[in-house]
């Protein structure tokens, strides 16, 4: 069973610390591609989380490319693992492409980027 932690005063949305929760043990091999994880009412209960928030974690998750659906066998980590940097690597392209168009230079864009990360509230 998974056993993350959630906080519930945080100011992190439940939803958002169970996405990070499993992105986190996929990246360390905890969950490894081909594993199922539990149903949306199962962890609910498990986590004392509304069907509802994990619905939400596992949807997002599932569209990022980390999980993946089979129809009635259930939900699995994606075969391809951890998109993170596939993902990263897009949005870095798409930032810079947004930055040429815009006409910045290299050191206006680095600025926005690190304005950004400053102001960034969840862990990467």
């Amino acid at each position: 069973m998974l056993d993350i932690p959630v906080d519930h005063h945080s100011t992190v949305p439940p939803y958002e610390q169970l996405r990070q929760g499993i992105i986190a043990r996929v990246r360390s091999g905890e969950l490894a591609a081909g594993t199922k994880i539990p149903t949306v009412r199962a962890l609910a209960a498990t986590l004392k989380l509304a069907p509802n928030t994990v619905a939400r974690a596992y949807r997002e998750l599932e569209q990022d490319g980390v999980l993946e659906t089979r129809g009635r066998l259930g939900s699995f980590i994606a075969s391809s693992g951890d998109p993170t940097r596939d993902l990263a690597g897009r949005a870095a392209t798409e930032y810079v492409a947004v930055i040429r168009r815009l006409g910045l230079d290299d050191d206006a864009a680095v600025r926005y980027l690190h304005a950004a990360l400053g102001e960034a509230h969840t862990p990467l």
